[in-house]
């Protein structure tokens, strides 16, 4: 793997170990809980900002398994070397 390419997912996985990330993880999946409810939900355009928030936070709590994929992609060999 590239040293360019081995420091970002090093980085990535400093921030992962932080308290601070886990916080802030557990805090937007109990957000998503309060935004998810239709009951709160008061019209369609409403619906349509929840809709994003909820898109956002998800992109967030799965970022780390995101980066962990592309980690495993980085370091799996290639067809071409095989």
């Amino acid at each position: 793997m590239e040293p360019e390419l081995q420091t970002y997912f090093n980085d990535y996985d400093d921030l992962f170990l932080t308290s601070g990330w886990k916080q802030l993880v557990n805090e937007f999946a109990q957000n998503a809980t309060v935004i998810n409810s239709v009951e709160a939900t008061t019209d369609s355009d409403d619906l349509h900002f929840r809709k994003g928030q909820l898109n956002i936070i998800a992109s967030i709590i799965h970022f780390q398994a995101l980066i962990r994929q592309a980690q495993e992609d980085a370091e799996a060999p290639n067809a071409e070397d095989i």
